[in-house]
């Protein structure tokens, strides 16, 4: 038996393991192997990413998914690719007026901006061959989405109960899963379901009358597969890892990539840098500061790695894992972690709830900073003096911060005089005007290739990963004393 595994631009075949059911990745051309998918196949699964915003789902592959849905085999979106299933997506979220991207029209519904991030619980609410037997159960995972609103007729699968909407606090319920009138194709927005729930993996098996001798080949088939996937930076783009022996250590060596701003450029840096160091073979853990787990996608889609419950530290209410607890779940697992920030590294800092800042994160642990400052909208001596401001401060609330970054820079001549040669600079790199961040229609195959070739080109990444030192967590300041410090001259 085998389950092919939707492997186009944007997508993200790597941000979870699906259950281990993946036997064959499926490209843009509907082959796998040079034979049709629909011939060959017994399921397919079309995982999240930016799969509509990219365009990456072609004619080809889109009859193919067609015919086998047409033929009774199984076919499976998760987040995007529930969208690419969809009739259209409204990916207009900062536009007067809708933009719609088409999908293939095999699930009744239209998709529409609403900004989720929570770890979840989904109430299973109808039959399809992903959730027979469990209506009335509730299965976990994630959220990590940007067009989350579902509207439209389609069976009802699952309601997942998230915390936050739009950057609000607001308890709702919504719809999260639904699936043909046949009940043999089905999506749903819960990342991680499949490898969160056997149930659901164990549904899928017996669709396909899977016997003990077929589990066992898939599962055989199913690590070729993700060797072949992690063997590559990205998706198609022929780029491949270096093979060197393992260094990963106990506690793997950590450094915030923090800024004096939102839209200064973290999420360019940190993608550009999980790129060149596990393109030299390093594995490479990415973390955030706060919820928006949507930042870190783009370092994930070069790097290969899952979306984990340590990829979000808790800060306040918000995030999914508390600091102390997720320096313990990486133990043993990589070879260097980056943590990107969050708005200001400093915003929050004096909020009554500790932590609820990259500061107070950075100092609880002795994780040392590098600091970025964009130069888009104050310039670059607006920018220069932004980071000379919010390095004393950090200096005096006991952070280290050995690099400092001026990004976008535009003038050279400008830059030199403006940091006397202490900060490090990025120029100015052009990207579409829609599609250049996470927040907005990104494209991920565009964004994450010239995060990596910036960064290559332009700064040195030995040096940058020099200064990162294994975080231990000693506790977090309290607010009187955070206050003192910060006042101080």
């Amino acid at each position: 038996m085998r389950i092919g595994l939707a492997y186009l631009r944007g997508s993200v075949p790597a941000f979870e393991d699906f259950g281990f059911l993946p036997t064959d990745l499926v490209k843009e051309n509907g082959l796998v192997n040079g034979e049709r998918a629909h011939r060959v196949l017994d399921g397919i699964i079309i995982p999240g990413g930016s799969i509509v915003e990219s365009g990456s789902l072609s004619e080809d592959l889109g009859s193919e998914i067609r015919k086998m849905a047409a033929e009774g085999k199984f076919v499976l979106g998760i987040c995007s690719g529930f969208q690419a299933l969809a009739e259209r997506t409204d990916i207009g979220r900062k536009s007067p007026c809708p933009i719609y991207r088409e999908g293939l029209g095999l699930l009744n519904v239209s998709f529409h901006p609403m900004i989720s991030n929570d770890r979840v619980e989904a109430l299973v609410t109808g039959e399809s061959f992903l959730t027979s037997g469990l209506t009335g159960e509730r299965v976990t995972g994630f959220h990590c989405h940007t067009y989350g609103e579902i509207r439209g007729d389609a069976p009802e699968i699952m309601r997942s109960i998230i915390r936050r909407a739009d950057y609000r606090d607001r308890r709702l319920e919504v719809t999260s899963g639904v699936c043909s009138d046949d009940g043999n194709v089905a999506g749903t927005m819960v990342h991680g379901a499949l490898d969160e729930n056997p149930a659901l993996v164990e549904n899928i098996l017996e669709f396909l009358g899977a016997g003990e001798d077929a589990r066992e080949r898939i599962m055989e088939k199913n690590r070729e597969l993700r060797k072949t996937l992690r063997s590559e930076i990205g998706v198609g783009t022929g780029i491949n890892v270096e093979e060197r022996g393992s260094e990963t250590r106990n506690t793997p060596p950590a450094i915030m990539i923090a800024s004096t701003g939102s839209d200064a450029g973290k999420t360019f840096i940190v993608t550009g840098l999980a790129g060149a160091l596990r393109k030299r073979g390093l594995r490479v853990g990415v973390m955030k500061v706060g919820p928006d787990v949507r930042d870190i996608v783009p370092a994930l889609y070069l790097i290969k790695e899952p979306m984990e419950e340590h990829s979000s530290i808790r800060i306040g209410h918000l995030g999914w894992m508390d600091l102390e607890d997720a320096l313990e779940s990486v133990r043993g697992r990589y070879d260097i972690i980056l943590i990107e920030g969050v708005m200001s590294i400093l915003t929050g800092l004096l909020n009554e709830t500790v932590p609820y800042s990259g500061a107070e994160i950075a100092l609880a642990a002795g994780i040392p900073v590098i600091m970025v400052a964009g130069c888009s909208r104050g310039g670059v001596e607006s920018a220069a003096v932004d980071l000379e401001a919010h390095i004393s401060v950090l200096e005096r609330l006991g952070v280290e911060v050995p690099h400092a970054i001026l990004n976008r820079v535009y003038d050279m001549d400008i830059f030199e005089r403006a940091s006397g040669g202490r900060y490090l600079s990025l120029p100015r790199v052009r990207m579409s005007m829609r599609g250049g961040t996470p927040e907005v229609e990104i494209k991920l195959e565009d964004f994450c290739m010239r995060a990596m070739e910036a960064v290559e080109e332009n700064l040195d990444v030995d040096l940058l990963i020099s200064e990162a030192a294994e975080p231990e967590f000693r506790g977090y300041t309290d607010l009187e004393e955070i206050m003192r410090r910060f006042r101080k001259n």
